[in-house]
């Protein structure tokens, strides 16, 4: 998820500082184009689904991201600019393009989303005030799962990721609104009480997974424009880190990250209603785009495949509001498709 620096200590201005002023698409189909992928996969159509979300009077901007599917078929999706009383977790029928409100609360500024495989719950993480909260699969029951200091410094956590044990695995955008390569991935424990540093002084860390085979990390880095390896051993600690991929994304910058079942990554772009898709060697496979009909949206930030599918939902937000768009993915979705 793809913020400018914050200026405030205050949450309306963390929350203004979570969304930068966006460019526009290049041109593509109209909207009415059926999703498809050109011979050499170079280029992929998506398609609009829905809107989910306006513009919110309170604080001047809307901005989906995490979309993740819950194991009852529903895709859920954090608004991170939604104010208090308005919906912040919204489910999804993506086959009957409806919606409803999930969760709402007046401190949150929720900018991913996962489900756990140890306990099942809906974990959100809160960049505004350097938490990780979960709820229960309806929204209810919220807890506090991680907050506090970790090495001395609160995170600013972006998006999460799970191992398949449960442990969570979170890229810390701390100093961006310092400028300063303070970013860190951080492994937390399943149950909350033990946090660790994997990886520091990254330029902004924001999308995270893992890979097809769980044997190690993708993280982008979002003022750097690249992506990186981490491979972990079974027990999660590092074994070697190198960047893999440089991004050529002009005036965008790299949000976050999805996988497929082939270990294909799908890098979200922020400043670009679009999405960069690489084979796990770093071959650039594709580019899906939004057609250059739908004026006012600005960045393609993240996208959830659907479980043991190919149909994609790509987030997209903008000045025109906040929607979901379909395309084809290039392989089956995992739980590593839900993208942080």
């Amino acid at each position: 998820m793809q913020r400018t620096p914050a200026r405030s200590l205050t949450v309306l201005a963390t929350i203004g500082a979570l969304l930068l002023t966006g460019c526009g698409t290049e041109p593509a189909d109209p909207e009415g184009e059926r999703t498809t992928a050109s011979a050499d996969r170079r280029t992929i159509r998506a398609q609009k689904l829905m809107q989910l979300t306006r513009t919110h009077a309170e604080t001047g901007m809307t901005l989906l991201e995490g979309p993740v599917f819950g194991k009852d078929g529903g895709l859920y999706v954090v608004d991170v600019t939604a104010p208090e009383g308005k919906p912040k977790v919204i489910r999804v029928d993506v086959a009957k393009k409806t919606s409803r409100a999930v969760h709402t609360d007046g401190k949150g500024a929720y900018t991913s989303a996962q489900f756990s495989p140890y306990d099942q719950r809906l974990y959100l993480s809160d960049f505004a005030h350097g938490e990780v909260v979960s709820l229960a699969p309806d929204g209810g029951d919220p807890r506090t799962f991680f907050s506090g200091e970790i090495d001395g410094a609160r995170m600013n956590p972006d998006d999460i990721a799970f191992d398949q044990e449960g442990n969570l695995y979170v890229s810390d955008s701390r100093g961006l609104s310092e400028g300063k390569a303070l970013g860190r991935v951080v492994r937390i424990s399943r149950e909350g009480g033990e946090a660790t540093v994997l990886a520091e002084n990254l330029a902004a860390p924001n999308g995270i997974s893992f890979d097809a085979d769980h044997r190690g990390l993708w993280f982008s880095e979002l003022t750097e424009n690249r992506i990186s390896y981490l491979r972990l051993d079974e027990s999660g600690a590092v074994l070697s880190r190198h960047t893999a991929i440089r991004v050529d994304a002009g005036i965008a910058q790299t949000d976050s990250i999805a996988v497929d079942a082939d270990g294909n990554l799908y890098q979200g772009l922020h400043g670009r209603a679009a999405m960069a898709v690489y084979d796990r060697h770093g071959e650039r496979l594709a580019t899906v785009e939004v057609p250059s009909r739908a004026g006012g949206l600005e960045s393609a930030t993240n996208v959830a495949i659907t479980p043991g599918g190919t149909k994609a939902y790509m987030t997209v937000s903008g000045p025109a509001g906040g929607y979901l768009y379909t395309f084809d993915a290039l392989g089956r979705g995992t739980p590593q498709s839900n993208g942080g």
